[in-house]
């Protein structure tokens, strides 16, 4: 599939000469800055760049954190984060947005409006885990990101339980919900597709898939690793927005995040006292002859329920507006 790009192009795009089909593709990404480099813009920035794309990165605020948690946020006001991404978007054409951690109603305005202006590039949307959050300032940011960006978004990423409570905070029901159910709830309010991610499954795996309200489109399991890892969803979010933006299907390209983001996690590293961090170049890192471990961590394909991702065309979000 080939993602649109903006009609409009830099005015002095002459004199910069003729764009190089081999250049790689732009990404712009909202998150706010991680001093740990755990997750937020960093993990966005190494991961885009890994696997092959230019990130543009917006910087909507600044976390107080460690690889254990974090303290605090400061946000940065909705017009730095509307001057940052346009001055961008008016000089570079962008192929794929990412919106992670905005920091405020205020930016999640301001992100919707940007993406209001260029209704052609796609939208992927993460939803970290807010439970740091003070409560009254989760409920009004979650509200905001349900009004004003989720109906633009074209692909929703999040961790199962984060969705669940997010999405479906009066389930009743005695089974958990499935991905399916989520993506019930997401196509409430307009969300084409959501990959759930962590869900849990019998003996140490977890599963992920790829779903609309209609069906499961694919999943992929993988045993879980004993240890604990912050930054996982940045990582797999930022990987299937630069994926997308290459020009792949969701299929593939969600597949190929999914593998990226467990080879990151192989290789993971524990740079403090806290956490893990994926390793997002693992491919940098010199060889290792041991490919038994390898083998081991290959997605689990080999049970009835599971299938592979299928391929599909992802919309761009102009018919929301």
């Amino acid at each position: 599939m080939a993602l649109k790009t903006p009609a409009s192009s830099p005015s002095d795009a002459s004199a910069s000469g003729p764009a190089d089909d081999s250049s790689p593709v732009c990404i712009l990404v909202f998150n706010a800055n991680d001093p740990s480099a755990a997750a937020g813009l960093p993990a966005d920035i190494a991961t885009i760049a890994s696997v092959g794309g230019h990130p543009l990165p917006v910087c909507t605020g600044v976390y107080a954190r460690d690889t254990r948690r974090v303290y605090e946020h400061f946000a940065l006001d909705d017009e730095a984060v509307s001057e940052q991404a346009r001055a961008v978007l008016e000089d570079i054409p962008v192929a794929a947005m990412k919106v992670g951690f905005a920091g405020s109603p205020g930016n999640l305005a301001a992100i919707s409006r940007i993406s209001s202006d260029y209704p052609d590039i796609p939208v992927i949307s993460y939803m970290p885990d807010l439970s740091w959050w003070e409560e009254d300032q989760q409920e009004q940011y979650l509200d905001a990101f349900k009004e004003l960006v989720l109906p633009q978004t074209s692909v929703l990423v999040g961790n199962h339980s984060t969705l669940w409570r997010w999405l479906l905070p009066d389930w009743s029901q005695e089974r958990n919900p499935s991905a399916r159910d989520i993506a019930i709830a997401a196509e409430a309010l307009e969300v084409p597709y959501v990959l759930v991610t962590g869900i849990p499954l019998p003996e140490q795996y977890v599963d992920n898939a790829l779903a609309t309200a209609q069906s499961v489109l694919g999943n992929s399991r993988y045993e879980l690793f004993d240890a604990s890892f912050t930054g996982a969803g940045d990582t797999l979010s930022a990987a299937l927005t630069a994926l997308l933006a290459s020009g792949n299907d969701l299929g593939l390209a969600t597949q190929e995040a999914l593998e990226y983001l467990d080879h990151c996690l192989d290789s993971g590293f524990k740079p403090g006292m806290g956490y893990f961090v994926p390793d997002r170049l693992f491919w940098a890192q010199p060889e290792d002859d041991d490919s038994d471990d390898e083998e081991a961590r290959q997605p689990d394909q080999d049970d009835n329920d599971a299938k592979p991702v299928q391929g599909s065309a992802l919309p761009p979000h102009d018919s929301k507006h």
